[in-house]
């Protein structure tokens, strides 16, 4: 009997430290999304890139337009697949004074890599939140994309909460 409980309060022990790790989570508010879906959602067909050769995509924040150099990753392609049915549209929080975080509202396909942030990075963070850039960091993301031209950048980010506007050019 004294054994039995034993065990049964090692599993209790067990659930609770589980149960609050999982809710130290960073806190950001969902994404206004149009055209996600659940699960990770995988690329359906090739992207055509630019005149250029490159893919570019269009960052609204408020009434500043900036245009995004986009990487070559699954991630990317599946993001053009969402932006191509309708824009994204995510409520990104202030985090830390150099990044802005909101939630996707879906997975994407990540290949995360050791990565040193900079001003305009735009990054996958655990494969379903947008992270955007006005100052440096060192993680783990997928790169999705840069702005191309930095020029009142950190003036339209602003110093709270953001609503950014992702849709192809």
């Amino acid at each position: 009997m004294k054994r039995l409980k034993k065990h049964i309060f090692v599993w209790v022990m067990l659930a609770v430290v589980a149960a609050v790790s999982a809710c130290g989570g960073q806190n950001t508010q969902p994404a206004e999304i149009t055209g996600g879906t659940e699960g990770v959602l995988e690329p359906e067909h090739d992207r055509e890139p630019g005149e250029d050769g490159a893919m570019k995509m269009n960052v609204q924040i408020g009434n500043s337009t900036f245009t995004a150099m986009l990487e070559d990753n699954p991630a990317v392609d599946s993001l053009v697949q969402m932006m191509e049915d309708a824009p994204v549209v995510i409520e990104m929080s202030d985090y830390s004074g150099f990044e802005k975080v909101g939630s996707l509202g879906t997975n994407l396909p990540a290949s995360n890599s050791q990565t040193t942030t900079q001003s305009g990075d735009i990054v996958l963070y655990n494969g379903n939140q947008i992270v955007i850039f006005y100052g440096s960091n060192s993680w783990s993301y997928t790169r999705l994309g840069k702005i191309d031209d930095l020029s009142g950048w950190e003036e339209a980010l602003g110093s709270g909460d953001v609503t950014v506007t992702f849709s192809m050019e």
